[in-house]
């Protein structure tokens, strides 16, 4: 019997992440795509008391169980169970996802001499509760400057993020937005409804889209969980809107598809509280062009830009509740105005979609 050439071999890739894999639909179509090309994958994660069981995959998903689950001591631990597991384990190419798991990445690509691979989900020192702080911030921004001269390939979400990272290291710098596949529409509820999906958290714009909910005559659902969670639900109850306002909680990405298809106007608001913020260009934009919605964002330069090619979305330059509630109620009350949205995005969709997005993402593993 004949040995396998080497260029029959499967390469093993190690993707690292901080969560708990479960609602990671980037992680997902990335290992999924890179399985499809040839790859064994294994996505590492994290298991936390309230995980979910996880779906079923074409790649292997690992998840590591820490006595603690915040603070230093959770990031020292996390990190050393990910050096060991990946020392002990077969790795051709080690895939760091952001800049919490690009330390262990380095230090067993240094000692097993196999490439590194940086994927930016955000502009990770500039992220709204890290960039206030400023002996957290000035230590993610040495952890950059440290490490990401030393990546064999680094890719990004958004083309202002890459043209950042260009300008300070010097380097060619990959864009893998965040791209849903192409979807099919099956409108299944009847009523009309704004929607939320994504993370509670600082600066996503929530506050105020509560407040304008007492001048909008719809629902407001609200997919995703986080550290505001238990503020909002309070706020909501104060302002007695809880007729008006829904929690959802945190979905899995095949039901969660279900609510955004049949949304009325999907929403996207964040604060400019940093450069990750101003610098987004968020999966949920690409969802809600998918679902076939019109959508309320910011007037960003990703936004911008992306609004050029196919106006998707009504770009608002302020946050405020009244700049809020003027675009609902004309998305409501102008129906040529809310079609033209909508046949916009059955344009972008065919165009902005993972399947030729991939392609990028597999030109850079193949150039390793």
């Amino acid at each position: 019997m004949n040995p396998k050439k080497k260029s029959d071999i499967r390469k093993k890739i190690v993707c690292t992440v901080i969560n708990d894999l479960t609602t990671d639909q980037r992680m997902h179509r990335i290992c999924g795509s890179l399985t499809d090309a040839g790859y064994q994958v294994t996505l590492i994660g994290r298991q936390l008391p309230s995980s979910q069981k996880l779906s079923t995959k074409n790649f292997q998903q690992v998840r590591l169980k820490c006595i603690w689950n915040k603070g230093f001591l959770f990031y020292f631990e996390y990190n050393l169970r990910l050096t060991i597991w990946m020392i002990f384990h077969q790795v051709d190419i080690i895939n760091a996802i952001d800049l919490d798991t690009i330390a262990p990445a380095w230090l067993v690509s240094k000692i097993k001499k196999v490439k590194t691979v940086y994927d930016a989900h955000e502009w990770f020192p500039y992220c709204p509760e890290i960039v206030n702080r400023p002996s957290v911030h000035k230590f993610w921004l040495e952890m950059e400057e440290i490490f990401l001269p030393k990546m064999d390939a680094i890719y990004t979400v958004s083309q202002s993020i890459a043209n950042e990272f260009s300008k300070l290291y010097r380097r060619e710098i990959g864009l893998v937005r965040n791209m849903p596949k192409i979807q099919s529409i099956d409108k299944t509820i009847q009523e009309k409804y704004i929607l939320y999906q994504g993370a509670l958290n600082v600066g996503r714009g929530l506050e105020q889209l509560i407040d304008a909910m007492q001048d909008i005559d719809m629902e407001l659902w609200i997919a995703g969980e986080g550290d505001l969670e238990n503020d909002l639900k309070q706020k909501v109850n104060h302002q007695n809107l809880s007729h008006k306002v829904k929690f959802l909680g945190k979905i899995d990405p095949e039901k969660l598809w279900y609510y955004t298809e049949n949304a009325w106007i999907g929403v996207n608001l964040l604060q400019n509280l940093g450069l990750n913020y101003y610098y987004s260009l968020a999966n949920k934009f690409f969802d809600y062009v998918q679902a076939e919605i019109p959508q309320i964002t910011m007037n960003f330069p990703e936004y911008q830009k992306m609004n050029q090619e196919f106006e998707v979305a009504i770009l608002i330059n302020d946050l405020n509740k009244d700049e809020i509630i003027k675009s609902v109620l004309k998305l409501n009350n102008d129906l040529d105005f809310y079609n033209h949205f909508k046949s916009q995005s059955l344009q972008a969709k065919v165009k902005w979609n993972w399947d030729i997005e991939k392609k990028t993402l597999i030109d850079i593993y193949e150039r390793l």
